[in-house]
């Protein structure tokens, strides 16, 4: 009898403790759900979100906004002050004058030529890193992943330099590199962030798809071809756009190893022919820069989450 009431005691203290600690895990948020639920709490709530909400929209839209207004400006307007928020007329011929003047058909090309050939290497050259690293085990694997990552916490701008010296006079091969897409091409391959996602990814498919792969005969590479690499589209798309994004907005590199002008990318093109343009062409000419990059974020982002997300199989 003492058993039975000692045992319903401790059930009943547990049971306390557990709501105690649900209760203090519902005050813990910000808002509770008491006040929530009532109708001045609702209302602050949604006032709150909204001018959150309006205030990063402007804060990231606004630049945009008034990049797209600019280009559609007269000269005089552009540089009016205060400016305007509104074109006072509306000049589409700035856009067809910016694409003619500045040859942007050219620098286009040059700039998909240089982002694309970039993203085949790092797909080829990443894959089989993170695909080695992750699945092969070589000797001293987590030290050379290890010697990777540090690599991110280097500035950008202090590999500059030793990058440069690199391509100017390229070890064994004795080539130099400038204008040509080699100097484009091989420093995007040393990307340890992608090759970091592409370890991270593979680790989390089972073992026992590879394992029932080379029961069946299939070699590494076989299995990293038939198995690996349609299972990890997610994550491939991620890096494919990175790669493609990461070529396409960089500025400092291709102006300085692509010096000749019908080789140069568009960003440093721009930058090169915007000497005795109008400031509304030029502006229009930064519009058309930037629309494929939005139209892939735009088309892609849900591949983009998805695949940074994802982290294994679904059974």
């Amino acid at each position: 009898m003492a058993s039975n009431t000692l045992v319903s005691r401790r059930g009943s203290g547990g049971r306390k403790a557990r709501r105690r600690d649900a209760d203090q895990g519902r005050q813990r948020t910000l808002i509770s759900p008491a006040q929530l639920g009532r109708p001045r709490g609702k209302a602050v709530y949604w006032i709150v979100f909204g001018l959150v909400a309006v205030g990063f929209t402007l804060v990231f839209l606004g630049p945009l906004y008034w990049m797209v207004t600019g280009g559609l400006k007269t000269t005089q307007e552009v540089v009016q002050s205060p400016p305007t928020a509104f074109p006072s007329s509306i000049h589409t011929e700035n856009y067809s004058q910016a694409w003619t003047v500045m040859d942007l058909a050219q620098l286009l090309f040059n700039t998909l030529y240089y982002a694309f050939g970039a993203l085949a290497f790092q797909l080829v050259l990443d894959v089989a890193a993170a695909y080695s690293l992750s699945k092969l085990r070589p000797v001293f694997g987590k030290v050379i992943l290890g010697m990777m990552l540090a690599t991110l916490m280097i500035p950008a701008t202090v590999l500059v330099v030793p990058q440069y010296l690199t391509v100017l006079d390229l070890p064994v091969f004795e080539r130099n590199l400038l204008n040509s897409p080699w100097a484009i091409w091989l420093p995007s391959v040393t990307n340890a962030f992608n090759i970091f996602l592409l370890k991270r990814f593979f680790d989390s498919i089972p073992g026992e798809l590879l394992d029932a792969a080379a029961i069946d005969g299939a070699s590494p590479l076989r299995t990293l071809r038939s198995i690996v690499l349609p299972i990890s589209r997610p994550i491939l798309g991620v890096v494919s756009i990175f790669a493609v994004v990461g070529v396409w907005k960089d500025f400092l590199w291709p102006m300085l190893t692509l010096p000749d002008p019908g080789k140069q990318t568009l960003n440093v093109g721009i930058y090169s022919l915007s000497n005795g343009v109008p400031q509304n062409v030029l502006i229009a000419a930064l519009t058309i820069a930037s629309v494929p990059t939005l139209l892939i974020f735009l088309l892609f982002q849900r591949n983009i989450m998805s695949g940074l997300t994802a982290g294994g199989l679904k059974g």
